[in-house]
């Protein structure tokens, strides 16, 4: 018994890094650790929303809050009540005087990644991106696409 053990052994594939499958860290960790992904140490994911696009066709902004919200429904677990709560935020963000508003969106940035990484809602990460560009941007009718891009988030996801 202890020879057929043996020869068992000597037929495995040898894995480096720990004997464990993908190297050192055990394997691919999602959203933590090395991101991995594409050349360059992109992940991969969904493809990045289109600012320009998102504000000059409703019919795209609706297409990707579907899309938005079908991958929360694949990724991740119950999100309802963090959704609403980022949405009201975008509210608020959108009502601020325009010297404060830039700051607010800021802000507001950095709780939604915040909320993306407590919740692990990995589906939310392209929202953050678009976040990024509307906040460079700094004008008003992307923030207001965001809210309405949000707003259909919400709306679909109930």
């Amino acid at each position: 018994m202890a020879e057929q053990n043996e020869k068992q052994k000597d037929n495995r594939p040898h894995r480096e890094g720990g004997g464990r499958e993908g190297g050192p860290r055990g394997g691919d960790r999602g959203d933590r650790g090395d991101r991995g992904g594409r050349p360059g140490g992109r992940p991969d994911g969904p493809p990045e929303i289109d600012l320009d696009k998102l504000i000059a066709d409703s019919l795209y902004l609706d297409n990707q809050a579907h899309s938005v919200v079908s991958r929360m429904r694949d990724m991740d677990s119950g999100t309802r009540s963090q959704l609403r709560r980022l949405y009201n935020a975008v509210r608020r963000a959108c009502r601020a005087p325009e010297s404060e508003r830039q700051h607010q969106f800021v802000m507001l940035r950095a709780r939604l990644a915040y909320t993306i990484a407590r919740h692990s809602l990995r589906s939310l990460d392209t929202l953050e991106k678009l976040l990024l560009q509307v906040t460079r941007k700094n004008e008003v009718r992307g923030y207001e696409r965001f809210r309405d891009l949000f707003e259909a988030i919400v709306a679909y996801n109930e």
